[in-house]
């Protein structure tokens, strides 16, 4: 498969691209069914799927809800396999299609936020919370570069090494050359601070932890050995330290479909769900 590719003057989407994601694929945007999207009790309505990008934010809650803040949220299932998200109902609320997305019902005036980085600013700022005080800029830096380095890991590595229809070195070698040079990164900056931003636990790490300390703890696309992850010695400590923390597994947990069924918690509405399963009352 190295036959040489000449793109057209002018592309066409004629058919689907290939690899395990290609039927959701698509150059447009907008609803493709009329579903209108559930509303629990709760003042916050977050509708997600257990990604990096999604654990960053129920990860986020049930920190703030540890902490004693009237944090309380629903978090529905949005099976992205089945297309949920190009749902009438969803595209309202994130006119990306993409998970997280969040309704905030605690003011005057119900407001929508997608991207899970503005989620995670919008709630930290809200209650005061998990943000530096210290160094806002050093924070609100590293909360950018995550933002703006993991669709190398995902969209670009994670891509090409496990969801390509066949095997491509080059791509595989730009990407795996980049992802490696961000857990460089990490590497070096966590040899001299506890956390991303000194001493001080904040969302920053929050953010970064569900791509960077998944990889190094080897659940990132089966490909610990290929890329070398035992080598990135200060960002596993950081990720050891932050998994340990008992709301971070439980926000892990939350609108979680895979692995271990023990580790699954389909949809979460009341701190109990933890102990009884959503998924034995949904089915």
């Amino acid at each position: 498969m190295s036959e040489q590719y000449t793109p057209p003057k002018k592309w066409v989407w004629e058919k689907e691209n290939g690899g395990e994601w290609a039927s959701l694929n698509r150059p447009i945007a907008g609803a493709t069914h009329d579903k209108d999207l559930p509303r629990g009790a709760h003042p916050y309505q977050l509708y997600s799927l257990a990604t990096p990008n999604g654990q960053k934010v129920t990860i986020l809650f049930e920190e703030l809800l540890e902490a004693g803040f009237a944090a309380e949220y629903d978090a529905w299932l949005i099976r992205i396999g089945d297309g949920d998200q190009f749902g009438s109902g969803f595209v309202e609320v994130n006119p990306n299609s993409k998970i997280p997305a969040l309704m905030d019902y605690t003011g005057d005036k119900p407001v929508r936020i997608f991207e899970s980085g503005a989620i995670l600013m919008h709630l930290a700022e809200k209650y005061g919370a998990f943000l530096s005080t210290e160094n806002r800029a050093e924070m609100l830096s590293w909360l950018m570069w995550q933002m703006g380095s993991a669709p190398y890991l995902g969209g670009g590595f994670g891509h090409f090494y496990a969801y390509a229809p066949y095997p491509m070195e080059y791509p595989i070698d730009r990407f795996t050359m980049e992802v490696k040079r961000q857990l460089d990164v990490l590497d070096r900056h966590l040899a001299n601070s506890k956390f991303m931003v000194g001493d001080e636990y904040t969302i920053a790490d929050i953010a970064i932890f569900p791509w960077y300390g998944r990889t190094v703890h080897g659940g990132s696309y089966d490909a610990a050995e290929f890329l070398d992850v035992g080598i990135y010695k200060n960002v596993i400590r950081w990720a050891d330290e932050i998994a340990a923390r008992p709301a971070v597994q439980r926000g892990q947990m939350v609108n979680r479909t895979s692995g271990d069924p023990s580790g699954q918690l389909h949809e979460r509405h009341d701190a109990s769900d933890f102990q009884t399963k959503t998924q034995d009352k949904i089915g």
